[in-house]
Parts: C-alpha cells; structure tokens; sequence
C-alpha cells in the first residue's frame, strides 16, 4: 500500500492531466485530490497490522469468550465523477487494508484517471484479483448492486441512484449497503463572524470545481445585521472569480467548465427557473462566452424555501442567500431540509458555535471554514444524504464483521 501510494507521488501529474480532460477540473485542483489519495493510502496502510480482536475470560458461566473481526470478501464502489481520485483512496484502501478484495468502478464521466491507475497497482506488487478497476454506465453499477458474491458496496453519488442501488442489494444477497448522496448544505453567518473569513469561505471555498462538490455550502444563511456588508462582499468576490473562469488546463485557472453537456443543461434549467419564477439574479445567472459549458459564479437572492434552487442540490456554481434574525430561527431554517450532509457555522463566539454545531443535522459540520476531508475523520450524511462513514476508523469497520466464539470451559474430564 505504502509503494503503490509513492508511485500515485510520482505519477501525480499524469493522473491530474488525465483527471481535468475527463470533466474539466482545473488542473490545480485535480492535483490537490490526488495528493489527498495519496494521503489516505498511507493512512490506512498503518491499519493493516492493528486490528485486534477481543476476550472474555470466564466468569463464572463457564466459558471464555472471544470476538475476532474478519473481513467480509468480495466488496465494490461505485463513485461519482467531481472527486474520483479521493474516492478510490476512501473505497479501496481501508478494505484492502484488512484482507478483502475490491470492484471500483468509476463513473462514465471520468474514467481516464482511474484506468491509469491500474499499472500502478500492478507495479506496487498488488495480487492479480486484489484490486479490479472499472468503468461505464450506471448499467455497470447495477450488476455490482445485484450481484450474489459482492458481500458490500458502497455509493457515492445521486440519491435517486442511491436508493436504486440499495434495492438491488436488497433483493440480491442483502449485501451490506453504504451510501453517500446528495446535499444542500447550509453556511449559517452569525453577526460576530469575521466578515473577510465569512466571505472567503463561502466564494473560493464553495466555488471549487465549480460548486460540482455534494458538500457544498450552496444554501447560505446571514444574520440581518451583517448581511448587507457580507452580500456586498460576496458579489464583489464572485465577480472577480468569474474572472478566473477559464481552460482548466491553465495554472492561472481558478474555475473551469461543468462536467459535460448534461451538467451544463441541467444547472442553465435552474437558472431558467428562477428568472422565470422571478427570484432576483444578484450576480451571474448565465453562461460564460459561446464555447464550452462555462457557467458564471451566480448569486440568487431571497428565493421561496419552497423554490427549486433552495429545495434542490444545483451541483452547480450557483448559491442562494436567505436572512435570519436569531439564532434558533438560524438553526430551524438550516435544518429544514431533506437533506443532511454538511454545514458550516461562522461566528467568533466559541460557545455559540458548540451549541449550534449539537444542533443541526448534518453529518460534518464545519466552524469558521469550509469543509476538509482528511483521512483521519469520517464523511457521511443523515437524511437522505445516506447512512454509513467512509475515512477514519469508521471506513475500517466498514470492512469487518464480528465472529464471536465461545468455548465452554467446564466439559467433563475423560
């Protein structure tokens, strides 16, 4: 695992070119994801001697009691296409990592980086049938789903998909099911926060690649008191963004293009909407120039809670911005959602974050910053973000089943 992640070092700018060809991600940005798989490889590479099991001596019942953990066999991941090089890491690494075998099929839409991958494992002297690469359709995905000797699959991507994904592991083999779906995260701006912070995190931040992240904070929530300077702020940061929009093969590029054609229709219908419905378009809203899928960093202000663009994950570079007054009202508007994936929380009373961190329902929650996936600390969502952890220790014992034997200690003597 250690070797394969140093060739992933040394092969990093290959993969990354591979990476922003597929689906137009800067090239800045797809080294930094493949640094980050490179990261989790040697994380869980120090799992691979150190999972113990447990013992119960007797006690009086007459038997000594043991729980080893053993891996469960054949496992699979279906990814999405906005972060494939980190999700390898996630899905393959901690399964490998405690003895089983793993079908990673990446998605249609970027699937070079992956395929590039292959020799690497090869070379790092992985078993043939250890670590098996695909790529295609979701017709691909839907074998892996129902399949009788896959034991566990993961998926990250819509939740349409998702729960296609657990009906078919349903009526298959009742394989064990994670998933990782969609979100339409909150940024809650208390009137104490620091406006520069607020503003940074929350156009940079969430404008990377292109907002196409499931995390990101597209539903931002300021307080009345701070919210004409931070709304002033933010338009003024999205407007100078809108500037480093361009060819994603460049390192001046800060923002590149959608993913393909069928991304692109589909955040130009919501802006299409919302012009219709008459939601006020502060900045951006349309497409930038006349060649490739370039769509300008939008800000939409005040929309219904019941309006697509506040209701719907966009997968888009498109945010709206509602007002609050307190802060329980703050926490009900955050939480009002089918969702629950993540959020974030600006303010500079340290109190005030932990109490509202406890109370909303997200998966990670975030203070003073956008979102960061290391591998230490475990993803997933609530609600109809999915259910399970992928990334710590929680993605080890995703991998594991408890086998408890217990050995009666009082058989007659011959």
């Amino acid at each position: 695992m250690l070797k394969y992640a140093d060739l992933v070092e040394q092969h990093s700018d290959k993969i990354s070119h591979l990476e922003s060809i597929s689906m137009g991600q800067p090239i800045w940005l797809a080294k930094a994801i493949v640094g980050m798989q490179v990261a989790s490889w040697r994380y869980y590479a120090g799992f691979t001697d150190k999972i113990p099991g447990e013992t119960y001596p007797e006690n009086g019942d007459g038997f000594f009691k043991m729980v080893n953990y053993e891996p469960l066999g054949v496992c699979a991941g279906i990814s999405a296409w906005n972060g494939t090089q980190f999700s390898v890491a996630r899905k393959i690494a901690p399964a490998v990592a405690v003895g089983n075998t793993y079908i990673f099929k990446s998605s249609e839409k970027s699937p070079l980086g992956v395929l590039y991958l292959g020799k690497l494992f090869k070379e790092a002297g992985f078993p043939p049938g250890v670590v098996n690469l695909l790529s295609g359709s979701g017709r691909v995905g839907a074998l892996l789903a129902s399949h009788m000797d896959i034991a566990h699959i993961t998926f990250t991507g819509s939740a349409a998909a998702g729960r296609q994904v657990q009906i078919a592991a349903a009526k298959s083999n009742l394989k064990h099911v994670v998933l990782e779906l969609g979100g339409k995260s909150p940024a809650l701006i208390f009137n104490d926060a620091n406006l520069d912070n607020a503003v940074a995190h929350n156009s940079r931040g969430f404008l990377l690649n292109s907002g196409q992240i499931c995390m990101a904070g597209s539903r931002i929530l300021v307080q009345s008191g701070i919210a004409p300077k931070f709304i002033e702020a933010l338009k003024a940061a999205f407007i100078k963004l809108n500037d480093l929009l361009a060819d994603p093969a460049l390192d001046s590029t800060y923002l590149g293009p959608l993913a393909d054609k069928a991304q692109f229709e589909r955040v130009m219908s919501y802006l299409e909407g919302a012009k219709k419905d008459g939601i006020e378009v502060l900045t951006g809203g349309g497409r930038k120039g006349d060649r490739g899928r370039f769509v300008e960093p939008t800000i939409l202000m005040d929309p219904d809670v019941t309006a697509k663009v506040y209701t719907e994950e966009i997968f888009g570079p498109v945010v709206v911005i509602k007002t609050f007054e307190t802060e329980k009202e703050a926490i009900e508007m955050a939480n009002n959602t089918s969702y629950g994936l993540g959020a974030t929380v600006y303010t500079n009373d340290i109190t005030r974050a932990l109490r509202v961190t406890a109370e909303l329902e997200a998966g990670t929650v975030t203070v003073n910053s956008f979102h960061r996936l290391v591998p230490e600390t475990p993803f997933g969502g609530k609600k109809q973000s999915g259910y399970g952890r992928e990334g710590g220790f929680e993605g080890i014992k995703l991998f594991l089943e408890a086998k408890t034997v217990q050995i009666n200690m009082t058989m007659p003597e011959d």
